[in-house]
């Protein structure tokens, strides 16, 4: 086990590797576009932000049942805790399973309930961020911030907006953001990823705890002050921005600029199966773009949607 280390955007679903995949997709009756790992590999050569959106939709619907729910948690909060993971906000996408036939409470409680396992198996504390996509119908959107807020004492924590960013403003989404934070969400939006830092200020509008990549915030000086000023965490991916093509290249990743300018930044594995990388690699990365175990760790524990309680246990695993 390395270094104490916090994970806040991990998307559950693109945890799951190729044969894993398989089998659930086999079990389930399922089809995928390749029948082979050597075929799902090959899938994950995205050719921009677009194509792994696309990729991502026709891998995951494979999930159908509580257990396979419970399991994507297991298994990464395993892979995770080799790592030193203590804590992980794990994404999850529940509108695209339930138009699939899937019902709320088998997402929900599969995904809690492997929150549970999870900690009591590898002593990794499980919290949940359930994304909307951009797209999403509002009333959509809103039963699904309603059921959310209800599984708040079992480990949901927050409520998140995802998928293409560019012709899918965030607006139509206020009043489903509205209803989580009155059920005592936070807000965790995806922003400035594969759009521009407009983005980013429409989604400052809607108060957010942090905001997921947020990278492109280091094109609009006052977008980028709004976000020290405020306090407010991005959670960065290295190797996701690259795979998506939203950064060139690793010398050009912002990473250096945004800390320069007082931005914490936590470090995220993004979709770790699909990316062909794990938390060790993640946090290689930042260190060579000059942000360290103890800066990420210490972002993290700023930008967790925890209690306070278990704010204090992750402080004091800094200083042990």
């Amino acid at each position: 086990m390395g270094t104490a280390k916090i994970e806040l955007h991990v998307h559950l679903e693109g945890t799951i590797r190729p044969e894993t995949l398989l089998e659930v997709a086999r079990r389930n009756d399922q089809p995928l576009p390749s029948s082979t790992v050597e075929g799902l590999a090959a899938l994950y050569e995205f050719t921009d932000f677009a194509h792994f959106i696309e990729v991502w939709i026709l891998t995951t619907n494979c999930l159908r049942t509580a257990d396979d729910f419970r399991r994507v948690v297991v298994d990464y909060a395993a892979q995770a805790a080799s790592f030193g993971a203590v804590y992980i906000e794990g994404i999850f996408s529940p509108n695209e399973r339930v138009a699939n036939g899937v019902g709320w409470n088998e997402l929900f409680t599969g995904y809690t309930e492997g929150g549970v396992e999870a900690y009591e198996r590898h002593g990794v504390t499980v919290r949940f961020t359930p994304d909307l996509y951009r797209g999403l119908a509002p009333e959509a959107a809103e039963e699904c911030a309603t059921v959310a807020a209800r599984y708040r004492d079992r480990g949901v924590v927050g409520l998140g907006l995802g998928g293409m960013e560019p012709g899918h403003p965030a607006h139509p989404y206020r009043r489903a953001f509205e209803i989580a934070r009155d059920g005592g969400l936070g807000i965790v939006p995806h922003a400035g990823e594969a759009d521009g830092a407009e983005s980013i200020r429409e989604v400052l509008e809607f108060g957010p705890d942090r905001i997921r990549h947020g990278i492109r915030a280091i094109d609009d000086r006052a977008v980028l002050a709004e976000i020290v000023d405020r306090g407010i965490v991005l959670d960065v991916c290295p190797t996701s921005n690259l795979r998506t093509k939203v950064v060139g290249s690793l010398a050009e990743h912002p990473l250096p600029a945004l800390r320069e300018a007082g931005v914490l930044c936590t470090i995220n594995t993004d979709d770790p199966a699909m990316f062909n990388t794990d938390l060790g690699h993640e946090y290689d990365l930042a260190a060579a773009l000059g942000v360290d175990a103890d800066q990420a760790y210490a972002a993290g524990i700023a930008g967790a949607l925890c209690d306070e309680a278990t704010r204090a246990r992750l402080a004091s695993l800094a200083r042990s």
